[in-house]
């Protein structure tokens, strides 16, 4: 599943779903690379 994350107050990373952590954020893939961030929600 594609999620996108923040890394900072500007800096967004868009890739492939890998975990949760305990504190709230998610791990995404991109090529070799892994990212954790607080995940973008929606907003309706």
């Amino acid at each position: 599943m594609l999620r996108t994350i923040t890394m900072g107050s500007c800096v967004s990373v868009q890739g492939i779903f890998v975990k949760d952590m305990p504190d709230g954020r998610i791990v995404v893939k991109v090529d070799d690379n892994t990212y954790s961030g607080k995940p973008v929600t929606r907003k309706n």
